[in-house]
């Protein structure tokens, strides 16, 4: 009897482990590095051929490499906003992109991305670009504590800048106090009217260190004109020159802090946004000027990621996503020589249109997957959007989430792995107006809006007439099908509005 006791015990002591192990297995660290406005084709594991992006690049050979990955908007706030909360933006008013005194877009009682992990018993953290509106209505108190703010939403810990490098105010908030800000000379900040007597780049362009080619005439902040007044904050301020560095030392520390124990990062860079202006070691590196150099920049950000989980033997048991907000813009208002120095570099390689655009390169973005042991290294066309990231991540970690506020999220996560290679029945688009991807087909809404964004240069995809693509014959959306194929173009108009209704 003592041995059969002993027996069943040693029985029970092994199942134990067994649960424990499997509990390990599926509680990676997680990481999501997330550019901005990087185009397609503008890493050379994607095609690029004009800069070359060897951490990225690593990245790719030992993870998956998505071919259809999508985010659910061509332009940042409403990307953002869909990847972390599981619900489509345009569901939501307000979620255009933002100003950078916008109330906080993302409330406390809702599921979330990061309260997905934080439930599981993750540390989580963000840094770096935010641009989902902090504080309540009227916008937060730079001054005083700023709540709500990613602390009230699933996050631990937060580094963050307001909205982005070319908005005001341009001071990074930690957690919910603005850095290095002196009392006596307080922050006032508008988006409506000036405010102070600081200089603006409309008035005083001999201020200027990178001047502007469209907007970005407001408030002179370290030589560069900004959108929005403001006033105040001085000790506070940016340089632009160091952010990269000091975003990815805050992202290296989150990591080495919470080493010993699960955690998520959420790690939103600057680059490669408007304005470009990168550290001097990249400065004239690339031969394309600031954009250019900002993609090296990013790509060393990549490096000093992965050579941190290197060196703390954390590789193998962290998965690491690599993606960008949105396609890819050259001209956003700067005179960086973005377009005079692209020397042949196709932002958006194949795909037609770019950033705010309704063709694919508004949203079909690079996106890398990385985890050694689980996921096996190769290229996936399966269609897969960063909606998902939120279900997905609930069913690798066993969370429940309220489906009710995170309507649009499901669960692929045997796609991001590799496993599934279909992945998304279908998809949706939105850059003003309504795209749906279904199976090899996709179908773009009639719009009254212009077809073409001069100051950018962007074609927009707008059109009074409806369009269809069959994007496994015609990646480039040249060739419309819509008078040829009206049955299928009736299929996918009933769909859109079906799914658009739903909630």
């Amino acid at each position: 009897m003592i041995k059969l006791n002993k027996l069943v015990y040693a029985f029970g002591v092994l199942v134990l482990f067994t649960k424990m192990a499997f509990s390990q297995a599926v509680r990676p660290n997680v990481i999501i590095i997330y550019a901005d406005d990087l185009g397609y084709g503008d890493v050379s594991c994607y095609g690029a051929k004009k800069v070359a992006t060897p951490n990225i690049d690593k990245l790719a050979k030992a993870g998956i490499r998505f071919t259809n990955a999508h985010t659910t908007s061509a332009t940042c706030t409403p990307s953002r906003y869909s990847m972390l909360t599981g619900e489509y933006a345009w569901r939501k008013p307000g979620t255009g992109v933002a100003t950078g005194d916008a109330a906080a877009l993302i409330l406390p009682g809702r599921s979330t991305l990061p309260l997905v992990f934080q439930k599981a018993g993750y540390k989580t953290g963000v840094v770096g670009k935010w641009h989902l509106g902090l504080g309540p209505q009227g916008g937060p108190d730079w001054n005083g504590e700023i709540k709500p703010s990613p602390l009230d939403i699933g996050f631990d810990e937060s580094f963050i800048m307001a909205a982005t490098g070319d908005r005001v105010p341009c001071v990074y908030v930690e957690n919910r106090r603005v850095v290095n800000l002196d009392p006596a000379d307080p922050i006032k900040v508008s988006f409506k009217e000036p405010i102070g007597n600081e200089p603006t780049g409309r008035a005083n362009p001999e201020l200027l260190k990178m001047k502007h080619s469209h907007g970005h005439d407001f408030t002179i902040i370290n030589g560069i004109g900004r959108i929005g007044y403001m006033t105040g904050g001085k000790s506070a301020r940016w340089k632009d020159e160091d952010m990269a560095d000091i975003f990815t030392e805050k992202a290296v520390s989150f990591i080495e802090k919470h080493q010993a124990e699960p955690f998520f990062l959420y790690f939103s860079t600057q680059d490669i946004h408007v304005p470009r202006v990168p550290h001097e070691r990249f400065t004239g590196k690339s031969g394309m000027g600031p954009r250019g150099d900002v993609i090296l920049q990013l790509d060393w950000t990549v490096g000093e990621v992965m050579k941190t989980l290197d060196k703390l033997k954390l590789t193998n048991n962290t998965l690491v996503i690599f993606s960008s907000d949105n396609g890819p813009v050259v001209d956003d208002g700067y005179q960086d020589q973005a377009v005079e120095l692209l020397n042949g570099h196709t932002p958006a390689g194949p795909l037609r249109g770019g950033k705010y655009s309704a063709f694919d390169a508004g949203t079909r973005v690079p996106f890398i997957v990385r985890w050694p042991g689980q996921v096996k290294a190769g290229v996936s066309n399966a269609l897969v959007s960063q909606v998902d990231l939120l279900a997905s991540f609930a069913a690798l970690t066993g969370q429940k989430f309220d489906a009710t506020t995170a309507p649009d999220t499901k669960d692929y996560l045997s796609a991001f792995l590799g496993k599934d290679k279909k992945g998304r029945d279908y998809l949706i688009e939105h850059a003003g107006t309504f795209s749906i991807i279904k199976g090899d087909w996709k179908y773009i809404e009639p719009s009254k809006g212009q077809k073409m964004s001069v100051q950018t240069n962007t074609e927009l995809g707008n059109d009074p007439q409806p369009q269809l693509y069959n994007l496994a014959k015609d990646i480039g959306e040249k060739n419309n099908l819509a008078e040829a194929n009206p049955e299928k173009l009736k299929e996918l108009q009933v769909f859109l509005k079906e799914v658009k209704e739903k909630k």
